[in-house]
């Protein structure tokens, strides 16, 4: 009997994170109508699509705060354009991020860009299949064990804190952390809005194994 109960229990944990992976899910922040924005909403996506066009993906979703997502902005610019982590270094860390919270929609679009910053396709599939990459250089390995440790402990030990500031330097490791933080509010802000993918996309991240 408590094996019956045991395994029901584990089908239902795995129904339930199907179904949050699931792309078919109802989107719960489909795009708003003009009708439908208030004034200051409305500033808001005349300024963004301004600065970068119309709004996909989480986006949509934070139009529903306008002055957070005017603010959000404005961090995205710096950390993805600006920071002092190097371009494909920044993609890395924002893949690891994707995978801990199985974010496809934030995989598939900065998959591209990591690649094109000269990122190893092949360590992207370890990091989608939730395995250590091989063959890392050293900041690579640094940064993968900074972003493990981060997300798994919710901290770094001294030894690892050491190595990422000696490579990086505080600056350095403080918008590594920012863009884990960053990046995980998107990803939890997508997975909330169950934002489906662009037409035609695959669902690039299964759920870890329960």
């Amino acid at each position: 009997m408590k094996g019956t109960r045991r395994l029901t229990r584990l089908l239902a944990a795995i129904a339930l994170a199907a179904a949050a992976f699931d792309g078919s899910a109802q989107d719960r922040m489909p795009p708003l109508s003009t009708d439908q924005l208030t004034e200051e909403q409305a500033h808001a996506l005349a300024e963004f699509v301004a600065a970068r066009g119309q709004p996909t993906g989480p986006w949509i979703a934070l139009l529903r705060s306008p002055e957070l997502m005017t603010r959000t902005r404005t961090l995205s610019d710096y950390l993805r354009f600006e920071s002092v982590l190097p371009g494909y270094l920044r993609e890395f860390v924002i893949l690891m991020t994707a995978r801990q919270w199985g974010q496809s929609y934030e995989w598939n679009a900065h998959y591209p860009l990591a690649i094109d910053e000269g990122f190893s396709a092949e360590m992207a599939q370890a990091i989608a299949e939730g395995r250590r990459p091989e063959g890392m250089l050293e900041e690579e390995e640094i940064l993968y064990d900074f972003c493990s440790e981060l997300q798994r402990n919710h901290g770094v030990s001294d030894a690892t804190y050491e190595r990422a500031v000696e490579r990086f330097g505080e600056q350095g490791v403080v918008e590594t952390v920012s863009l884990v933080g960053y990046y995980t509010m998107i990803s939890m802000i997508l997975n909330t809005a169950r934002t489906p993918l662009p037409t035609g996309a695959t669902q690039a991240l299964s759920p870890f194994p329960y």
